[in-house]
């Protein structure tokens, strides 16, 4: 198995991936989603440690309740905080919170990432994108699918990873830091009018 991942500028174009995903036969127990700062929803979310049941009709709200992903709530990670987050790589981190759709995860994204064979520089930036007000989106596939679910996902308005690499940097970034300081919405919404996405296919 493999896992392949696509990060978003916004949590609606994460939906239609994770649809597209879904139509090129990868089912939802297959797929993990995690959003910072989802469109309509604020941040942060100071439901978190306060309305356990607030955070999952929250999740169900934006997308669960349709069959999205099993257990989507908001969970908090060392590194980002409050986000919304679902499937099978977040049930790996919070074990059996997850069912409850809200809860902790016990490790930074970097190390969960990695643990579902992410490449470290990727997991970098990858949680650099989501500390920016993006949604990762990540599917397990037999690794003769790998290449189709990648295509999938460049296909659904993905950044391209590697030119958001060449931004970061040239901003002076070296890496994710777990201690940063949070961004602002005015931050994030900056970050996604020069978030580099792939070019349409011809």
């Amino acid at each position: 198995m493999k896992t392949v991942s696509g990060l978003f500028d916004t949590y609606a174009h994460a939906l239609e991936a994770v649809h597209a995903l879904n139509a090129a036969g990868i089912t939802n127990t297959d797929v993990s989603l995690i959003a910072n700062s989802p469109e309509g929803v604020g941040k942060p979310f100071d439901i978190v440690g306060k309305d356990l049941t607030a955070g999952a009709e929250l999740g169900a709200a934006l997308g669960g309740a349709g069959g999205l992903l099993a257990g989507l709530g908001v969970i908090a990670i060392p590194g980002l905080g409050p986000v919304l987050a679902g499937g099978w790589l977040v049930a790996a981190a919070i074990g059996a919170v997850a069912g409850a759709g809200v809860g902790a995860a016990t490790g930074g994204v970097i190390g969960l990432l990695t643990s579902a064979g992410v490449p470290e520089p990727d997991a970098q930036i990858y949680a650099e994108g989501l500390r920016r007000g993006g949604t990762l989106v990540s599917a397990r596939v037999d690794d003769e699918l790998a290449e189709m679910a990648f295509d999938v996902l460049r296909r659904a308005n993905g950044i391209d990873i590697e030119d958001l690499r060449r931004v970061y940097e040239q901003e002076g970034w070296s890496g994710f830091d777990d201690n940063a300081a949070a961004t602002t919405p005015e931050q994030e919404a900056d970050a996604r009018d020069r978030y580099p996405l792939v070019p349409p296919f011809l």
